[in-house]
């Protein structure tokens, strides 16, 4: 066994035994005691400074100046009781990560004393270098001012001995720099046009509120074996490496007994996630060795964001704590299923209906079906934009790989639901309808509560899937930032709103009662969105056949996907509701070519110098290895007995010559491949010079080094093998 591979190896056998820590106390003892929620807020804010805070977060309204003094005193004396030092504006720019400034809470005095100070100027915004933060375009490296501002309807929290403020991020000229501000503004729209509609069923809805629910997958591989791997400590994912004997074939991981060693780290990072008022509910095995899950409960989408934002860097801090690395790239292993971030979104209204949910009436189902149409009709006319939003270099290798949702956008409704919108289809015509027609389609949309939770299976090949009471986006990535998706799924349904709010309103005015008006629409709407409802294998080869006799798209390519981006419709629909501009759109089109093309540019390094210098000096080493003993045995043997004796060697030495001379021939193609690309100064050229010209050779050069794998002394071998990485626990 190679050196670094010996060690590794011998750190994880010498590991002391796991000690389970005692019973903690109950949960709810300590849940949220980080957070500076509504309900601490209360206890240090006069009445009238709450309740200005509470209205502003419930209306969508400003916060006066004099509020916020009064917040920053009270956030400051909180936070400081609690040991607190320095305080940061805690935002999320379009690297797809988060970032912080921290400040001390101090001013110095003229007798060179200081004194503890944060006001309402501190608390509202923030002047971060915005010059070296991914801006495509709208900040030149020269023009390095920025501005944090505060998000009062996400709490802040403490970190260490940090306050942490959520806020979005913008330019010096007003652009959105970061995910947030344009996923707030989503929401704000979909509430808008959402409470609209809601006013044809219920006059009491003032405000409709988006809600998600994500689930976020990850692997988890030993510290000392981590450390072994350059390629996963670079890229995030093993560029080489033989499937291992026994991997998930078993299915016997899936939800099985977890791993004592794992479930201490599982319980340490909840408690910290539970003390920030993230609510995490569910853990379990995944299907991949080394590979698990967890889930919270429902949020309000921004804080749903915000939280996952925090949960995979908590994930990631203890997993230090613990000797392990969390992966949370969508592919870390080829070969075993990789990990998504399924996001469940729902409609919730002020009245406390989830709009996604059967009601008990037909008149409640009635709202039901106008909300699951509506968002069925926004994902069929937004289907590459959607797409779009969940593309990386990272889920490139994951979508379609008969693990997770194809790259083909489809909608998943159900047996019955589908029934029911068949029915709608074939019994309501374009005249109106007769009391008997009307009596018989109500009473049929009346018995879906009955039939629903029975009768509808989940699909997990269908990439937005409806499974009861909400959608399920399935093709999300794991390490993707939930806002991007989260805000075309919102635009693209309060614009799709909209329009049927104007088409009902237009057959009202020409003298059409009201239910027959909604069901001439949604019929209207069924009918020109069927191509986009799919219920059966999304991994078959049947399905892509049949996706493009229906002119469904399925674009692999991310960066060709990229381009819905600034498609003519998705900036009238973006820019349409204020959520982002042209020159907005612009920008997240080359971020996210230029994160693609680094990604893969830094790969097909890491993979050039791991096969140069680790892999073919190792396979020379056994090479030589076994020409001497083909020269012993010569020696020693017979003639007639030599052929036989030495088949074995002269065959393994014959084998890795080819493969190392391949591997060799296509680094050194891939690098001159690597140079054209970069001579390019357009980014989407470049971004597909990457694509075409130098992906390629990632999986070429790793074929010839998973043969070698195989034939190399175990001994000699340098990294960590598939069986090592996914059983070490």
């Amino acid at each position: 066994m190679s050196t670094h591979r010996f060690a590794a190896m011998q750190e994880l056998f010498n590991r002391d035994p796991i000690i389970v820590p005692p019973p903690a106390e109950k949960v709810s003892d300590f849940y949220g005691i980080n957070t500076f929620d509504l309900e601490t807020m209360k206890k240090y804010l006069p009445t009238d400074a709450y309740q200005s805070v509470k209205k502003a977060i419930d209306t969508w309204g400003y916060i006066d100046r004099k509020v916020a003094d009064s917040v920053a005193s009270a956030m400051k004396a909180w936070a400081m009781e609690r040991g607190v030092t320095h305080y940061t504006h805690w935002f999320h720019p379009l690297n797809g990560t988060t970032a912080e400034k921290h400040d001390a809470f101090f001013e110095p005095m003229s007798d060179g004393k200081v004194f503890e100070h944060f006001s309402g100027k501190n608390l509202i915004q923030q002047e971060p270098d915005a010059s070296s933060l991914p801006s495509g375009g709208i900040r030149n490296t020269f023009e390095a001012r920025g501005y944090s501002a505060w998000d009062p309807s996400s709490s802040a929290f403490i970190v260490d001995k940090t306050l942490c403020i959520p806020t979005v991020f913008i330019s010096y000229t007003g652009e959105a720099l970061d995910y947030k501000t344009p996923l707030l503004k989503s929401l704000y729209a979909l509430d808008k046009a959402a409470v609209k509609v809601c006013q044809f069923f219920d006059k009491d809805v003032t405000k409709v509120i988006s809600n998600l629910g994500w689930e976020q997958e990850y692997f988890l591989v030993d510290e000392a074996l981590y450390y072994a791997r350059p390629d996963l400590i670079l890229t995030d994912r093993t560029l080489m490496g033989h499937a291992s004997a026994k991997d998930q074939q078993l299915e016997d991981h899936y939800f099985g007994s977890i791993p004592e060693r794992v479930i201490a780290y599982m319980k340490d990072f909840e408690n910290e996630c539970y003390k920030l008022g993230i609510p995490l509910r569910t853990r379990h095995n995944e299907v991949a060795p080394n590979q698990y899950e967890c889930a919270p409960v429902y949020e309000e989408a921004n804080i749903a964001v915000d939280h996952n934002q925090l949960l995979m860097d908590v994930m990631k801090r203890v997993a230090r704590h613990h000797k392990f690395r969390a992966l949370l790239h969508e592919k870390p292993y080829s070969g075993v299923n990789g990990s998504g971030k399924h996001n469940n979104w729902s409609l919730l209204t002020s009245t406390g209906v989830n709009l996604l949910a059967p009601g008990n009436t037909p008149k409640s189902n009635l709202q039901f079906l106008t909300f699951l149409i509506n968002t069925m009709k926004a994902v069929n006319d937004r289907a590459d934009l959607l797409r779009a939003s969940i593309s990386s270099a990272g889920n490139e290798h994951r979508l379609g790989a008969n693990e997770a949702p194809p790259a083909i956008i489809s909608v998943f409704l159900g047996v019955q639901i589908s029934k029911a919108l068949d029915d709608i289809e074939a019994k309501v015509s374009s005249k109106k309808m007769t009391p008997d027609e009307k009596t018989e389609l109500k009473l049929n949309i009346g018995k879906i509560p009955k039939i629903l939770l029975d009768n509808t299976d989940r699909n997990r090949t269908s990439p937005f899937a409806f499974t009861g009471n909400r959608f399920e986006f399935r093709a999300v990535g794991s390490a993707m930032n939930c806002a991007a998706p989260m805000t075309v799924l919102n635009s693209a349904v309060a614009r799709q709103l909209q329009i049927f709010k104007a088409d009902v309103d237009e057959l009202i005015k020409s003298g059409i009662k009201k239910d027959e008006a909604i069901f001439q629409i949604l019929r209207n709407y069924i009918i020109e969105s069927k191509k986009v409802r799919f219920e059966g294998n999304g991994y078959s080869e049947e399905w892509t056949k049949e996706a493009k006799k229906r002119g469904l798209t399925n674009i692999v390519d991310a960066p060709e996907s990229l381009k819905a981006y600034i498609a003519k419709d998705s900036v009238e629909l973006l820019e349409g509701l204020g959520v982002l501009s042209k020159r907005e759109l612009e920008a997240r089109y080359e971020i996210r070519l230029e994160t693609f093309t680094k990604k893969i540019q830094i790969e097909a390094r890491v993979l050039g110098d791991l096969a140069v210098n680790h892999i073919i000096p190792t396979v020379i080493k056994y090479q030589n290895r076994l020409i001497e003993n083909v020269k012993g045995l010569k020696d020693i043997l017979p003639s007639s007995e030599f052929g036989d004796a030495a088949s074995y060697q002269l065959n393994a030495i014959k084998r890795i010559s080819k493969h190392k001379a391949l591997i060799q021939e296509m680094v050194d193609e891939m690098v001159d491949e690597r140079k054209v690309a970069n001579k390019l100064d357009d980014v989407r050229k470049k971004a597909s010079a990457y694509s075409k010209k130098v992906k390629p050779y990632l999986e070429d050069i790793r074929y010839h080094i998973d043969k070698l794998e195989l034939i190399v002394d175990d001994d000699l071998w340098p990294l960590p093998k598939y069986r090592e990485l996914l059983y070490a626990r």
